[in-house]
C-alpha cells in the first residue's frame, strides 16, 4: 500500500461520466459508477483513507451520494481547490504529500501539481484531458464515471 491518508476526488468527469442530465422540467440527473462507490466505502475507508470531495459545482445529488458512501468531507461550489485542500489539511497537520487526487479536466492542474510537487500520487480517467493525462501517476483503463475511482484506489493498496 502506497503512503496515503486522503482520496480527494473532482466529482465531473471523474466521478461521474461528465453529463448533466436534463428533464423537461430542468432538473438534473448525474450517474454514478457502483465500483466507484464500493471502492470508495469498501476499500479505501476500511484502510484508513479519507475521501475527501473537492468539486466546483454544487449539488443535493452530489451531497446525497456522498452521504450514502459514508464521506463526510464533502467541499462544493470551490473555485480554488487547491486553497480549500490546504484548508483541509492544515486543519489536521497534514500536509499535500499525504493524498492521492484523481481529477480529469484543466481546472484540476492547479492542485494536482501541488500535490505531485510535495510528493503526492496523481490519477485520472482514461479521457482525461491531455495535460492531466501527462502529468498523472495513474492513467485507469477506465473513462469518467465508468470505474476510474475504484481501480485508482486499488492501484494505491496493492
Amino acid at each position: 500500500m502506497k503512503d496515503i491518508k486522503y482520496l480527494v476526488l473532482d466529482v465531473d468527469g471523474t466521478l461521474t461520466d461528465g453529463c448533466v442530465y436534463m428533464g423537461e422540467n430542468g432538473e438534473l440527473c448525474k450517474a454514478f459508477n457502483i465500483k466507484d462507490g464500493y471502492g470508495i466505502c469498501h476499500q479505501a475507508i476500511p484502510a484508513g483513507i479519507v475521501p475527501v470531495i473537492i468539486t466546483g459545482r454544487t449539488s443535493n445529488i452530489v451531497l446525497n451520494r456522498c452521504k450514502e458512501l459514508g464521506i463526510n468531507e464533502i467541499h462544493q461550489g470551490i473555485s480554488d481547490k487547491l486553497g480549500e485542500l490546504n484548508e483541509i489539511l492544515a486543519e489536521r497537520g497534514e500536509s499535500l504529500k499525504d493524498c492521492a487526487y484523481m481529477g480529469d479536466d484543466l481546472n484540476d492542474l492547479h492542485v494536482m501539481k501541488a500535490i505531485k510537487a510535495a510528493g503526492g500520487l496523481i490519477g485520472c480517467p482514461a479521457d482525461a484531458a491531455a495535460g492531466v493525462v501527462e502529468l498523472a501517476d495513474f492513467v485507469s483503463s477506465k473513462d469518467g464515471g465508468r470505474g476510474c475511482v475504484r481501480e485508482f484506489i486499488e492501484w494505491i493498496l496493492y
